[in-house]
C-alpha cells in the first residue's frame, strides 16, 4: 500500500468524527437564463429546500408563506441583541415592525430591511461529509434566515416555484457558511455544468475533495488573495447590500497576450465601484464596456491565427463561430486560451469549456465566446460568472484572506458532477 493511500486509510476509518458538511448544487437552464440552487433541510419536520445559490447574499432568505410550516420557527425579537446584531450595517433602519400582523410577520419582529423582511430562527440541516461521501445530517436548531414574501422577487424572476428562497453565501456572520461552522471559516463551491448532475458545495472542510475517480482536488489548487467589499445593486427601485468576493485581477491574457485594460478600472475605488468580484447570479461573466471591446478584439484576433472565422453573432453574445469549423478536445472547443492573471501572479486559465458556449437552433449550430457587455456604467468592472465557475472548485478561506481555485477540472480528468453523494454509514456527527 502507497504511502499516500495508508494516510487516505486512516482518515477515512479510522478518524472517529467528521465536522465538514456538504450540500448539493443543481444547474438550471431556463431559455437564456442559467442559475444554480442549493439542496438543504429547513423546517421541523425537516424537508428537502432548494434555495437559489446566491455567493454574496448576507443572508438565507425564504418565502415564509410559501408552504412553510414549521414546529420550531420563531421571530427574533425586536431590539434584542441579535436583532441590533442584524441590523448593525442597515442604515435609517426601523427596528420594528408594530404595524402589520399575518401569520409570519409578527408585532414586535425584528425587520431586515436590505430584504424588506424579518428575521426568524428554525431548524436546518447537512448532511456531513469527510470529503469523499455524505454521511449522518448534523442538525442546527437555531438558524437564522429572513422571511417575507418578498423573497420570492430576490430570485430575479427566473427560478422555479420549488424554489423558495435564497441561500446566502456572503461574508456575514449570518451567512449560512459562517452559521454552520464551528472551527474553521472555510466552504467550498464546485457548480456542475450538467442539469442532471449535482455539483458540491462543502463546508468547515479544508481538505480533502475527491471526485471519481479518486481525484483530491485540494492538490490542485492556486491561491491568490481574496478580498471583501460591500457594493450596492438597484434591483426594483430598491437598494440591495451584498457582501461580494473580489479577487485582485490585475491583467487578461489572450493565448498568453496580455490585452490593454485601463488599470484603474481594476481597482476597487471609494464608492466600491470597479475591481472584480464572484457572482453565482450572473449566468455569464460580465465585463465593463472598455474592457470588453478590448477583450473581443484580441480574442478574434487570436482566432484568426487558428483559422477561425467569426459569423453572425447570437444574443446576447458579440463573437460566434460556426461548429463545424471548431475542433473539439476533452477541454471544450479548441479556441485561445484565457487568462486571469492574478496580483500575485498565479493564473486561472479559462479553456474552452468555460470560454464558449454551444448553441443549437434550427438551421443554427454555433460556438459562442460567453463573455457579455457589462456598459460603461456597470458597478464591477469584471464579473466572473457562473459559466466560467462550472467544474471549477473554489475554495474561501475568510480566516486565511485567500481564495484556492482549480481552473478547469476537466484537466485532471475529473468534474464537479464527480462527487460521489453515496451514504456512508460510518460518518459519524461531530
Amino acid at each position: 500500500m502507497s504511502l499516500k493511500r495508508f494516510f487516505l486509510f486512516v482518515f477515512l476509518f479510522i478518524s472517529p468524527s467528521f465536522s465538514a458538511l456538504l450540500a448539493p448544487i443543481t444547474k438550471h437552464h431556463i431559455q437564456t437564463s442559467r442559475f444554480y440552487t442549493l439542496k438543504l433541510y429547513l423546517m421541523t419536520p425537516l424537508q428537502h429546500t432548494d434555495l437559489l445559490l446566491h455567493i454574496g447574499a448576507k443572508y438565507t432568505a425564504v418565502d415564509c408563506n410559501h408552504n412553510y410550516t414549521s414546529t420550531t420557527s420563531w421571530p427574533v425579537p425586536c431590539n434584542s441583541p441579535l436583532c441590533h446584531s442584524l441590523q448593525k450595517f442597515q442604515v435609517n433602519t426601523t427596528n420594528c415592525n408594530i404595524t402589520r400582523t399575518t401569520r409570519n410577520r409578527v408585532p414586535g419582529g425584528c425587520v431586515i430591511l436590505t430584504h424588506n423582511s424579518h428575521a426568524r430562527v428554525d431548524s436546518l440541516a447537512l448532511p456531513t461529509t469527510n470529503g469523499c461521501n455524505q454521511g449522518q445530517l448534523r442538525v442546527f436548531p437555531k438558524f437564522v434566515l429572513t422571511c417575507s414574501a418578498e423573497a420570492s422577487k430576490l430570485l430575479k424572476g427566473h427560478a422555479k416555484k420549488e424554489i423558495v428562497g435564497l441561500a446566502g453565501l456572503g461574508y456575514s456572520k449570518y451567512s449560512l457558511a459562517a452559521q454552520v461552522s464551528t472551527t474553521t471559516s472555510i466552504f467550498a463551491v464546485c457548480l456542475s455544468g450538467s442539469p442532471s448532475a449535482p455539483g458540491v458545495a462543502f463546508f468547515e472542510l479544508p481538505k480533502p475533495y475527491y471526485f471519481l475517480p479518486g481525484v483530491d482536488v485540494s492538490d490542485h489548487l492556486n491561491y491568490t488573495p481574496l478580498m471583501f467589499s460591500h457594493i450596492t445593486t438597484q434591483k426594483t427601485n430598491k437598494k440591495h447590500f451584498e457582501d461580494a468576493y473580489f479577487l485582485g485581477v490585475k491583467s487578461i491574457n489572450i493565448n498568453g497576450k496580455p490585452t490593454a485594460i485601463d488599470q484603474t478600472l481594476l481597482t476597487i475605488n471609494t464608492n466600491g465601484k470597479g475591481g472584480t468580484r464572484i457572482s453565482t447570479l450572473d449566468p455569464y461573466t460580465v465585463l465593463e464596456r472598455s474592457i470588453f471591446t478590448t477583450f473581443i478584439d484580441a480574442f478574434t484576433k487570436e482566432s484568426t491565427t487558428m483559422k477561425l472565422k467569426p459569423t453572425k453573432p447570437v444574443k446576447p453574445f458579440n463573437l460566434c463561430y460556426e461548429a463545424d469549423d471548431v475542433l473539439e478536445t476533452y477541454l471544450g472547443p479548441n479556441v485561445p486560451l484565457v487568462d486571469l492573471v492574478m496580483q500575485n501572479d498565479v493564473k486561472w486559465t479559462i479553456f474552452g469549456e468555460n470560454s464558449m458556449v454551444r448553441i443549437v437552433d434550427e438551421g443554427l449550430d454555433v460556438w459562442c465566446l460567453a463573455f457579455v457587455d457589462g456598459g460603461v456604467k456597470s458597478v464591477s468592472s469584471i464579473v466572473i460568472g457562473g459559466h466560467q465557475l462550472e467544474d471549477n472548485l473554489l475554495q474561501f478561506d475568510l480566516g486565511a484572506k485567500r481564495l484556492g481555485f482549480s481552473s478547469s477540472l476537466l484537466q485532471h480528468k475529473t468534474m464537479c458532477a464527480n462527487f460521489n453523494f453515496s451514504i456512508n454509514s460510518t460518518i459519524k456527527l461531530f
